[in-house]
């Protein structure tokens, strides 16, 4: 028996028991007369004691003792003098009997404690070193967690957990694909999949009406600090049900995961449409945490001989509340922030409406205080707020006022980590136009159903078209996304039409689904959630690698491995690939 406890078990109530731990040396402390040891395995820390009534082969035994060492030992439980009330196992400590070695370790690269001394690239390099720090297993712990929550939830919901499969056909349409040669039928390619997508929608034609699936996907896109190659979906869909339905089973998912882990009552979740949610905080996942919404200016703010005004297309200001008494640095900052190729907007105007009612801005020399007065009101602005104003190109305009918005945001700490605010989001546009290839491409994806509203409008005027599409947003992070899909054939030949697809082409990518509507689709939806994105908004983190065991970097690579890496000239010939010379 390699151990009666673990590191992590033992309390005031044990003290006299014998026990056998084995884990981890964490730290030595030699303190001349007595050694302590802390001992770690994944359940907790215990302190060993070698006294210095110890015998001559424990003291031998300890002495060659280094960080990392695996190690066994025996000894008697008994109470701490000097308590340590920031360990489960604080009350306790164990005087040493048996030292045994298990395995020997070398100095590792960097200190295995939450403050670690190793940066990025050298952990993700030695990632299963990195993984005994406890604040990245707790991370680990929550994932394994959430799961366990989220399959429980929707086997009680009577959802089936099915897999589909992970080498399939690759599509035109959303990012880039990864794709897998095929040895035995040379010269064709399976691809990874991006969604399960497709074999979803057919579980539904085949009558498991609810299923749910936590899948990797895969996406050869760039890199940010929420993405990685491979990814992992809650993947859920149903059938024989409106949005509505949708919407009321999933919110309650994402609920009951707030209460189970964050102790938080989450109430109903708002609902605001795309077209508001691009006026009011310029992208379609906003953070409504806190207020500053857009106003716009650009009628008000065209009256006089400023051509900075007169030549945009549209002008948007936002009211911070409290700022009025920015310095003249904080608003060259701002501005220089404006500036930054990541937001790109050419110069900032101000406007401050001072605490004795007294208003400056920018652009006195063009506007009267009684005109600003008027900004200001549109605004709601009080008395001590900073109204801050950019103008131009409306799609354009509205992103850099976001970034500018989300900047304040942070700046007046108004996106506490530790306070949620989630809101649905529906009614996107079915398509969207793309001027280097001159089509449209769906919003979503191609078996999207329109808003029954607005199917005529399909082929007359396809960028008016509302998808029966929506969104789970929190915190101003899209973490789920779904629709109501098109179950009939006739309707998806349109959509595909609206695509730029000829029948041929359709067939060719997705006549396997369009067949299988032929005998009988039920009306049907689902949803999938980001589960690495859950989990790290769940851990307060910012990224989402530290809530995977093995992720890659920022540039694809995973640095342990060493991959993606070359293969061999023998394997490019089994798989019929020539190489250029």
């Amino acid at each position: 028996m390699y151990r009666t406890h673990t590191c992590g078990a033992l309390r005031i109530e044990n003290v006299n028991e014998n026990v056998c731990l084995s884990g981890w040396v964490q730290k030595i402390r030699n303190l001349g007369a007595m050694t302590f040891i802390d001992l770690r395995d994944r359940y907790g820390i215990t302190q060993l004691v070698a006294e210095e009534s110890a015998s001559e082969e424990i003291k031998k035994q300890v002495a060659q003792l280094g960080r990392e060492f695996v190690i066994q030992i025996q000894g008697k439980v008994v109470e701490r003098a000097s308590k340590n009330n920031k360990i489960p196992t604080g009350e306790i400590e164990i005087i040493l009997d048996t030292v045994k070695i298990l395995s020997r370790s070398e100095i590792p690269p960097f200190t295995i404690e939450d403050n670690t001394d190793g940066g990025d690239e050298i952990r993700m390099k030695y990632r299963y070193l990195d993984l005994r720090r406890q604040m990245v297993r707790r991370n680990l712990e929550l994932r394994h967690r959430m799961a366990h929550l989220v399959r429980n939830f929707l086997d009680g919901k009577q959802f089936m957990e099915v897999e589909t499969p992970v080498l399939i056909k690759s599509t035109p349409e959303g990012a880039r694909d990864f794709v897998v040669p095929s040895r035995m039928n040379q010269g064709q390619f399976y691809a990874l999949p991006q969604s399960p997508q497709t074999f979803k929608q057919l579980l539904m034609v085949a009558g498991f009406d609810r299923y749910y699936q936590i899948v990797k996907c895969f996406r050869d896109e760039d890199l940010r600090a929420d993405r990685q190659p491979e990814f992992t979906q809650i993947d859920c869909e149903m059938s024989f049900v409106e949005r509505e339905d949708v919407l009321g089973i999933f919110e309650d998912m994402i609920r009951h995961l707030f209460k189970e882990i964050r102790g938080i009552d989450i109430p109903a979740f708002p609902r605001m449409t795309w077209h508001e949610a691009m006026e009011q905080y310029g992208c379609d996942k906003p953070d409504i945490r806190f207020g500053m919404k857009f106003a716009d200016l650009t009628r008000l703010a065209r009256t006089k001989d400023f051509a900075v005004f007169n030549s945009a297309e549209y002008i948007g200001g936002i009211c911070v509340p409290g700022c009025a008494s920015y310095t003249r640095k904080q608003l060259d900052e701002l501005t220089d922030f404006v500036k930054r190729p990541q937001v790109g907007a050419k110069g900032l105007v101000y406007v401050k409406y001072n605490e004795d009612g007294s208003i400056k801005s920018s652009v006195d020399k063009f506007y009267t205080a009684e005109e600003l007065k008027v900004w200001l009101d549109t605004c709601q602005a009080q008395p001590g707020d900073l109204l801050l104003i950019l103008c131009g190109a409306k799609n354009k305009t509205l992103p850099q006022l976001c970034e500018l918005r989300l900047e304040m945001g942070n700046r007046l700490g108004l996106r506490d980590k530790n306070v949620f605010k989630p809101l649905w989001i529906v009614d996107f546009p079915l398509l969207e136009w793309d001027e280097e290839t001159q089509r449209f491409y769906a919003m979503h994806h191609p078996f999207t159903s329109p808003n029954p509203e607005d199917i005529d409008l399909m082929e007359t005027r396809p960028g008016d078209v509302r998808a029966n599409a929506y969104d789970m947003v929190i915190n101003g992070v899209e973490v789920g996304g779904g629709s109501i899909r098109i179950h009939d054939t006739a309707l998806q030949q349109r959509m595909f039409k609206c695509l730029g697809f000829t029948p041929e082409q359709a067939e060719k990518q997705f006549g396997f689904l369009l067949n299988a509507f032929k005998y009988g689709a039920p009306p049907h939806g689902g949803i999938a959630f980001g589960f690495d994105r859950l989990v790290s908004m769940f851990a307060g983190l910012d990224s989402i690698r530290d809530t995977i065991a093995f992720p890659k970097n920022n540039s694809g690579r995973d640095v342990m491995i060493d991959s993606p890496s070359e293969i061999s000239v023998e394997q490019f010939k089994e798989l019929g690939i020539k190489l250029n010379q």
